[in-house]
């Protein structure tokens, strides 16, 4: 007797993004597989992204209050009817294989909690800045482990029996959009359930960044809730952004930006601070030679000091969490000494 064909819910979460929205259902009728439902939850949009769900054959969920994307996911996920949810993100228009992907993959492996993809190399934002960011997260993922660490909701789906297992996304500790998925694939790993990165799942992004966004994501909801979130017990995996090459190459250049300022007063410094750039280079050699073969040489060298300066302001924010957490662990165990060396008496 053969299995029931997997039933799929698809959800995507919608925040005053009513343009992208609509591309991005247009993507998602295309992919569709009969019998799917497609539920857009509506964040207390005002610009009309909820009605625009609507008229396009979307079950829509509206909520009264801006909840972030990690609850507006959830509620998706609760009035979902499918075995597997498949959530995409309002800037994305997946390929039109997407869902048979997704559903092959589930199908052909019955002991697989999730799967995810990546953005394509054909990001739709102009500019060196847009083109940068996106073709890195694009780099970063095909070089990825198909036996993920991880999770990642902008194009990425999940059972949903093991979804709600697991508790779904955290959407007390995730209030606006930062690193709920990762911290979901830990939860799901922690359990010891397999997540698999489909290299070939992808969907075409439309944000558009600025160098202030840039910075503001990647140090306020990448680099300080992640490096949290590996320091409170949720592991340092050598995959994606934090491969052994990575962290090295976050260490050699805030040596090569630490010497620098001293190279006045000692020259010799000038050439440690280059041979350190050197090696940085040398590690990430794969990935600058598919910027210079995808854009060429003028993109290459713009977007050289972009990538150094991720590594410069990651590895600070890292050692800026490393230094509080260690400083806080200190000193409850010196309040601990402390009260321990109280008499009785004088304890509370």
């Amino acid at each position: 007797m053969s299995a029931l064909p997997l039933r799929m819910s698809i959800v995507v979460p919608v925040y005053n993004d009513r343009s992208n929205l609509e591309e991005c259902l247009a993507a998602i009728r295309a992919t569709a597989l009969p019998g799917t439902e497609v539920i857009v939850v509506d964040d207390a949009s005002t610009d009309g992204s909820g009605e625009a769900a609507r008229r396009a054959g979307a079950t829509t969920i509206s909520l009264d209050q801006n909840s972030g994307p990690a609850a507006a996911r959830n509620h998706g996920a609760a009035r979902a009817g499918g075995d597997v949810v498949f959530f995409v993100d309002s800037d994305v228009a997946v390929a039109s294989d997407a869902a048979r992907r997704v559903a092959d993959t589930f199908s052909s492996d019955p002991t697989l909690a999730a799967v995810f993809g990546s953005y394509d190399a054909l990001p739709r934002a102009p500019g060196l800045i847009s083109q940068y960011r996106n073709l890195l997260h694009h780099f970063v993922h095909q070089q990825g482990s198909a036996e993920a660490s991880t999770f990642w909701a902008g194009c990425g789906a999940v059972r949903r029996d093991y979804f709600l297992e697991v508790g779904g996304f955290d959407a007390d500790r995730f209030r606006r959009s930062t690193i709920e998925d990762i911290d979901l694939g830990y939860r799901l790993r922690r359990r010891g359930y397999r997540i698999r990165l489909d290299k070939a799942l992808l969907g075409t992004h439309f944000k558009a960044w600025t160098l202030y966004s840039v910075l503001k994501t990647d140090i306020f909801a990448r680099a300080l809730p992640w490096s949290r979130l590996v320091l409170e017990g949720g592991g340092a995996p050598n995959d994606l952004n934090l491969k052994r090459g990575q962290r090295l190459s976050g260490l050699l250049v805030l040596l090569a930006a630490a010497v620098l300022p001293l190279a006045p007063l000692h020259p010799s410094l000038l050439g440690l601070s280059a041979m350190a750039l050197a090696l940085v280079v040398a590690l990430n050699w794969p990935l600058y030679r598919f910027f210079l073969r995808a854009r060429g040489p003028r993109f290459l060298a713009g977007a050289l000091p972009l990538h150094w300066l991720y590594y410069l302001y990651s590895s600070l924010t890292y050692l800026g969490v490393w230094g509080w957490v260690h400083a806080r662990r200190g000193l409850r165990q010196l309040a601990g000494l402390t009260a321990g060396s109280l008499p009785r008496s004088d304890r509370a």
